[in-house]
């Protein structure tokens, strides 16, 4: 198998893309370390298992480093110093994401920048760094920050998108430090994902849902499969030109594209940077979206321009 022998920690993967991170990771051959809070961490590793992989179950709170550092010495010591690949998953918002939507920040509780933000910012630089001494002792690995377009232009609140932000320059600014030593840093974007939360929140039948446009709830309806992001991170895992894109924000699209992946079920990967795409979501115009070829795509400094950064 691809991935054979290689050592993986995955947070925050009792469900969701994590989850479907973990799954994929293990069914490519690696060792698998797995943690959440949630009684559904048993029953991903179980889902592993049951796959053929290698799972490993750690209880661990991303927003508490003694949790954090009890993980890797575990790994550490378990695995002989070895690992190769850590997905910075974690993420406890979504709820209060959802319950919040429509609302403005000066409405809503600024409590919510912890709820976002512990887990989500903070515990991922904890665990980055724990990561990246066994990484450089070792001269080798992979650190993988699962970002969004959030970080690049507003979605759903200001908490939301000041946290994606700085792990896309979390994962650029770590690179720069660990690019000497053989390890590189990246900055995942999946697209509209189908987790089992978002599931929840978003049904293109429910009308009433607060601060619901309908092309939003499309899209998520329509979404990627948790695992798909897994398999991207399985093609950057063995990529023997990874470094190559240390530092970088990628998109699942992206990656989908430079490996010929299509999601698990069967479904052609959605292209966010093609023009046809973004044709389709603009009123007015959408309907020209139909005679739009698909391989057009935007270049990436439009998309910065467009942000209005500068």
């Amino acid at each position: 198998m691809a991935l054979s022998g290689c050592v993986c920690v995955v947070t925050g993967a009792s469900r969701g893309i994590g989850r479907g991170i973990a799954l994929q990771l293990s069914e490519a051959g690696a060792t698998v370390y797995i943690t959440g809070r949630q009684k559904t961490l048993k029953q991903t590793a179980a889902e592993v298992t049951q796959r053929g992989g290698q799972c490993l179950p750690v209880v661990c709170d991303s927003s508490q480093e003694d949790d954090i550092k009890e993980l890797f010495e575990r790994v550490q010591r378990e695995q002989n110093g070895r690992l190769d690949v850590l997905v910075n998953n974690a993420y406890a918002g979504v709820t209060a994401i959802f319950e919040n939507m429509g609302n403005k920040f000066w409405e809503v509780d600024p409590g919510i920048w912890d709820t976002i933000n512990n887990t989500g910012l903070r515990g991922h630089y904890f665990c980055s760094v724990y990561a990246a001494r066994m990484m450089v002792a070792q001269g080798s690995g992979l650190i993988v920050f699962i970002s969004s377009m959030g970080g690049l232009r507003y979605l759903f609140n200001v908490a939301y998108g000041v946290g994606k932000a700085a792990c896309d320059r979390m994962a650029a600014d770590t690179a720069i430090e660990l690019k000497k030593r053989g390890v590189a840093s990246i900055s995942l974007w999946p697209g509209a994902v189908q987790t089992e939360l978002v599931s929840q929140y978003v049904s293109p039948q429910d009308e009433n849902a607060p601060g619901m446009d309908p092309k939003f709830k499309e899209l998520f309806a329509n979404g990627e499969t948790t695992e798909l992001s897994g398999r991207c991170i399985v093609g950057l895992a063995k990529d023997k030109n990874l470094m190559s894109m240390t530092g970088k924000v990628l998109m699942t699209c992206d990656l989908a594209r430079r490996y010929g992946l299509k999601d698990v079920d069967g479904r052609s990967v959605v292209d966010y940077t093609s023009l046809k795409f973004m044709v389709s979501q603009i009123p007015y115009v959408s309907w020209l979206s139909v005679i739009t070829p698909s391989f057009i795509r935007v270049p990436r400094f439009v998309l910065n321009l467009a942000n209005g950064k500068f």
